[in-house]
């Protein structure tokens, strides 16, 4: 392998961290609090990325291949949830550098999962810092130092589609398909900030929330995330959090109202009817079986099914207090996932769709032998090799949830904790079930369970062949 593309990425992607922490250093300067905790890592970014981009200095760039993408999109996110940690650190706010990688690597896996107690005491800079990391994780630090990478030379889509899942060309370019799904990410999140000031939340607060519900990340600002905000508020974040985990290249074609595509999207009719039909369900059980009224059990139900569906994490009411039945839909919705080309995580509806036309023409091949079935999504043909792909990524999603739920019971905590932790890890969702539910946290859990569960953020993230790969044998031979 050659480590010229590999130093040349690494070498912008601490030029983004640099600016991103100079933000915050004039946030911190603003609200009169330390800036130290951005100045120190902002100087060592800047420091890094002179010396990368001296190594890389008259070397023409080159295409990289199957392997160096694997490689340097790995490295990169070790990296950025490395750097993220420094001013938790440096700022005493996380002293413990398990908690602090912990926290980084939750912001920008855009996971949501906290450690924090109290997260209101903590300086705006640093909670703004908080939710960057989320609104950066979104779009992928990647297709960011794609973007502004002048002369890159990528033609082919290796580091693209392993960050984003993007495998539709909008346009023959990646640097011009990028800064189209910039403009609309960026486009999404003034329209959330604007919304949400209309309902009375403040600037600072709508920032924050918007980065963490278009990114579908779930850091909050407020210790009681969406809980105590209005009923407009919550709508607001429940559509933006759909929005957040649709599939860009669906919000291109809406734009450019070409609504023959958007109506053709199998995914998106399939993303919009499980949100929809688990709403249903879940507001039924509200109604019948508790004292809410019909508008507060579906709101209830619609923001908490968006979030767990669309893997942000906020909350808007306690879904562990709720009916049995209820609970359970919210715990299967865990393994769910929103669409491809989304910022969201998990096993993607696309994945669950084919999963189950694989498995209905598979039934209807026993009934009728002699007939032949053809596979499709969005009218066009998934051949036999790409469907057995999908097979079997949501069988090694399974069996690393088995493994993952395994180590982490190893280390003390009980099953339904350790289950739902790595289900929220690997889907990107932020809370669980048991004693990390949507108003607790993870800081009661042991470093070592910390550890595993920050690790499979990052499987996760990475869709878990790019890791499985790496750790292979083979990777490493000529």
């Amino acid at each position: 392998m050659k480590f010229d593309g590999l130093i040349r990425l690494l070498g912008r992607l601490t030029l983004i961290l640099f600016v991103a922490l100079t933000a915050n250093l004039i946030l911190a300067f603003y609200y009169e609090e330390a800036i130290l905790p951005f100045a120190i890592p902002a100087i060592l970014n800047l420091i890094a990325h002179l010396f990368l981009q001296q190594k890389t200095k008259n070397k023409a760039p080159t295409p990289f291949k199957k392997k160096e993408a694997y490689l340097t999109v790995s490295i990169a996110w070790f990296l950025m949830a490395t750097i993220g940690a420094l001013p938790y650190v440096i700022s005493q706010e996380i002293p413990s550098l398990v908690d602090a990688w912990f926290e980084s690597v939750s912001g920008f896996t855009t996971t949501g999962s906290s450690i924090l107690t109290d997260i209101e005491i903590l300086p705006k800079s640093l909670l703004f810092w908080r939710s960057l990391t989320h609104w950066i994780g979104g779009i992928g630090i990647i297709l960011l130092v794609i973007i502004i990478m002048p002369g890159a030379k990528l033609n082919n889509y290796s580091i693209f589609s392993l960050e984003s899942s993007v495998r539709e060309k909008i346009h023959p370019r990646i640097r011009s398909v990028g800064f189209r799904l910039l403009i609309i990410y960026v486009l999404l999140t003034v329209s959330e900030i604007l919304l949400l000031l209309l309902g009375n939340m403040n600037l600072y607060e709508s920032v924050c929330h918007a980065f963490g519900t278009v990114s579908t990340g779930g850091f909050s600002p407020k210790n009681t995330s969406i809980i105590a905000y209005s009923p407009y508020i919550q709508y607001v974040i429940s559509i933006f959090m759909i929005l957040g985990g649709t599939n860009f290249i669906v919000h291109y074609y809406i734009l450019h109202r070409q609504f023959d595509k958007v109506r053709k999207n199998e995914e998106l009719r399939f993303y919009l009817k499980t949100i929809l039909i688990s709403t249903i369900f879940i507001t039924v059980f509200l109604v019948l079986k508790t004292d809410r009224s019909i508008e507060k059990s579906f709101r209830d139900a619609f923001f908490q099914v968006s979030s767990i569906v669309t893997c942000t994490g906020f909350a808007s009411d306690d879904y562990l207090l709720w009916p049995g039945a209820a609970s359970v839909v919210i715990f299967i919705l865990l393994f769910a996932g929103g669409s491809t080309g989304s910022t969201s995580g998990g096993i993607k509806m696309a994945r669950h769709l084919l999963a189950m036309k694989s498995i209905q023409n598979h039934i209807r091949s026993q009934i009728h032998p002699n007939a032949v079935y053809v596979l499709k999504l969005n009218n066009k043909i998934v051949s036999s090799s790409d469907s057995n792909a999908v097979i079997a990524y949501i069988y090694w999603y399974l069996l690393a949830f088995v493994v993952g739920s395994v180590m982490v019971i190893s280390t003390g905590v009980d099953i339904v904790t350790s289950t739902s932790g790595i289900a929220t890890a690997m889907g990107g969702i932020g809370p669980g079930f048991g004693t990390i539910g949507p108003v607790s946290n993870f800081a009661h859990l042991p470093d070592l369970a910390k550890l595993i569960l920050a690790l499979f953020m990052i499987l996760g993230r990475l869709e878990i062949y790019t890791v499985v790969v790496i750790l292979s044998a083979s990777f490493w031979k000529k």
